[in-house]
């Protein structure tokens, strides 16, 4: 379980990286803002980066979620897993789910969420999961 514990760090972390980068305003990968948005954000008709209150949030809770396997065992610490469990599997349904389509139809971001945000997300579900379940 360590191993699994160690994956989900490192990627909630490149992960919260990424979002960090956006709230201090720095357009990574693409330094077009509104490319950018088309990527990531995938909302109709948004062209502008969510400002960096929300994406300071985003790193809040990765960053939170990557320190959770960690903690002492204890009902926190459970309950804390299971909750991100759910919400990343949540987040991973999402991108099948007819009306999160309709609300994100930008591309490339509406492919890249059914192949890889999404799935990623229960991947990251799956890993909360198993660690609440087995421990570490």
């Amino acid at each position: 379980m360590i191993v699994v514990a160690l994956l989900l760090n490192v990627a909630l972390l490149v992960v919260a990286s990424l979002h960090l980068m956006w709230a201090l305003g720095v357009w990574f990968p693409i330094r077009d803002e509104e490319r950018l948005v088309a990527m990531v954000v995938g909302l109709r008709g948004e062209t502008r980066m969510p400002g960096p209150i929300p994406c300071a949030l985003v790193v809040a809770g990765l960053t939170i979620a990557a320190g959770l396997p960690w903690i002492a065992d204890g009902p926190i610490k459970q309950a804390g897993l299971i909750v991100a469990a759910t919400v990343f599997l949540v987040r991973g349904i999402l991108p099948f789910r007819p009306f999160w389509r309709k609300l994100t139809p930008q591309e490339p971001f509406a492919t890249l969420d059914r192949k890889l945000y999404g799935p990623l997300c229960l991947v990251f579900s799956a890993g909360f999961a198993l660690i609440a379940w087995k421990g570490i």
